[in-house]
């Protein structure tokens, strides 16, 4: 059972409203059900899969009706050679006209094949065109989800500088009520932590901006309260041959993939079109003549028949060896770029993995680095109150305490950076 944290909130009028913890899950799950690219590739999947059918590919029957009824009018003037003479006009005359068709497609060499097969490799590509439509989705929600995680991680570190400041602002006011520290001392702690709640109203805005975007990615209205209690947790265990091999799988690669064989079966089909095409028709007919006037007053005719039609393309000036031509082209074409994007992928795939061990490697140094500038701050202050330590040096380890701690949360937002692109890549976002 999924568990919610209500978080008190104020709007932009000041009235106090509610936010609701938002998981990565979550996020995750509310961008694939809302995100507007994704219904419009899952939209392509259906009318590929309507297409994929052998009536589309032309191997089932038609089947036609046809009815011409024409009501005439028209002046009778005959003379027969028994002597009879026939005149009139304006004789009222009726033409019935139908027939029932049935045609099916006997030989047409293999062309209903290699459409059909061409009709299912562009339904699969579909598929994974939606596939990596949901990896990229999955990737940017993440992306942004940390985002918000790095930017309230600043907050921490400032939050912590000010309990600094206040705390070297309370050691001058003590220092100064016994003589021993000055106004310049007094005044500079007290900008030295003006400077720092202005630095946190600033952070809380880009926080809030950066949910503002997260919600963008969600579809979601932009003035939704969402509140984040998270941390950035870096998987130490990737390895840059298995992201390699797996990159083979990737949605885009076996994309181009069935684009090669959609080439293939298409240059197929043009082949096709020089041989001969067999079909075989039946159906029934019915005629009806009918006049008022004439030697012929009825002429009716009604029966089934059974033929077999055969095309043979002799000569059409060279157009299909030129469609032939081209969609050769087309099927090298779309192999050049297949290895054009594995190409590419494993160069992405080289450097997001460089960036993920450096970063690591970083983020370990980092941590030591927090450790001890903690430590220098304590220490600074605890001279300070001494009054062995200047106020300039307490500044000093403040900053530096500062500095470490952001770059500290900056390596840890580029390890799993790098992180989601190595999976991405891999095709392994879920």
């Amino acid at each position: 059972m999924r568990k919610f944290l209500i978080v008190l909130g104020l709007t932009i009028s000041g009235q106090i409203a509610f936010s609701q913890n938002l998981t990565l899950s979550d996020a995750i799950g509310i961008a694939l059900k809302n995100n507007l690219d994704i219904e419009v590739l899952k939209n392509n999947i259906q009318v590929a899969h309507i297409n994929n059918d052998k009536s589309i590919a032309g191997a089932l029957p038609t089947v036609t009706a046809t009815i011409n009824d024409n009501e005439q009018y028209t002046n009778v003037n005959q003379k027969l050679n028994t002597g009879v003479e026939i005149k009139r006009n304006g004789a009222a005359a009726n033409q019935l006209n139908s027939n029932v068709t049935s045609s099916i497609l006997l030989y047409n060499g293999n062309r209903v094949k290699s459409t059909k097969k061409r009709l299912e490799q562009l339904e699969l590509q579909s598929k994974q065109l939606l596939n990596a439509q949901v990896q990229n989705t999955i990737a940017g929600v993440m992306a942004g989800y940390y985002d918000v995680i790095r930017q309230q991680a600043y907050i921490r570190t400032i939050d912590q500088s000010i309990d600094v400041a206040e705390r070297r602002l309370e050691l001058v006011k003590v220092q100064q009520n016994v003589g021993l520290a000055n106004n310049a001392d007094l005044f500079q702690s007290q900008l030295d932590l003006n400077a720092l709640l202005q630095t946190k109203q600033s952070q809380q805005l880009i926080v809030t901006q950066a949910k503002t975007d997260l919600l963008l990615l969600l579809n979601l209205r932009p003035d939704t309260l969402i509140a984040i209690q998270d941390t950035i947790m870096v998987d130490k265990s990737l390895q840059m041959d298995n992201i390699l091999r797996n990159a083979n799988r990737n949605a885009d690669v076996m994309a181009a993939d069935n684009q090669i064989k959609i080439a293939e079966w298409a240059a197929k089909e043009v082949q096709a079109q020089r041989y001969p095409t067999l079909r075989a028709n039946m159906g029934f007919n019915y005629n009806r003549n009918q006049q008022t006037a004439g030697q012929l007053l009825l002429n009716q005719s009604s029966g089934p028949f059974l033929g077999v039609g055969l095309t043979i393309p002799i000569y059409n000036g060279g157009i299909f060896k030129r469609q032939e031509q081209i969609a050769a082209i087309n099927t090298k074409n779309a192999g050049l770029r297949k290895e054009i994007l594995q190409r590419t992928l494993s160069n992405n795939v080289v450097k997001a993995y460089q960036t993920y061990t450096m970063n690591l490697q970083q983020l370990e140094e980092q941590k030591k680095n927090v450790e001890l500038s903690k430590k220098l701050l304590d220490l600074t202050l605890q001279r300070y109150q001494l009054r062995q330590a200047t106020i300039v040096e307490v500044r000093q380890a403040q900053q530096s305490f500062e500095s470490i701690g952001y770059a500290f949360v900056n390596y840890s937002f580029a390890a799993k950076a790098a992180e989601i692109e190595l999976l991405r890549l891999a095709n392994d976002l879920k």
